[in-house]
């Protein structure tokens, strides 16, 4: 079996808030618009997308949002440049060997941008 694509899909109460923050403050493009669902790439191959008919569902840090990059502490200080409120600066987790930090979206999901490390 092969897939091509990777879809997520997420509920939101409002999404103009939520297309905002996902294009303007982290840089992701739409995908497809289908009125009351915004698909944004994170890359050619994985998508988020976001529906007004989901509900919004969330605790503490569930579900998580992981976004992979290299540049970890240029997209810490460019969300804190956009005036987000982030709890921790990056660090080092040794029992999985990254990088990262957590923020929440306009949603209340919690996001993870982190950076694998070598062994």
């Amino acid at each position: 079996m092969m897939f091509k694509e990777y879809i997520t899909f997420l509920g939101t109460k409002d999404l103009v808030k939520t297309s905002n923050f996902y294009q303007n403050i982290l840089g992701l493009t739409i995908y497809k618009d289908q009125k009351i669902c915004l698909i944004f790439h994170i890359n050619t191959q994985s998508k988020i997308g976001f529906c007004e008919h989901i509900p919004v569902i969330h605790d503490d840090k569930s579900p998580i949002i992981t976004l992979v990059t290299e540049d970890v502490d240029e997209v810490y200080n460019k969300l804190i440049e956009e005036g987000l409120e982030i709890a921790e600066s990056p660090k080092l987790n040794k029992k999985f060997n990254i990088y990262h930090f957590f923020f929440k979206d306009p949603n209340g999901y919690t996001i993870e941008i982190q950076r694998f490390l070598e062994e």
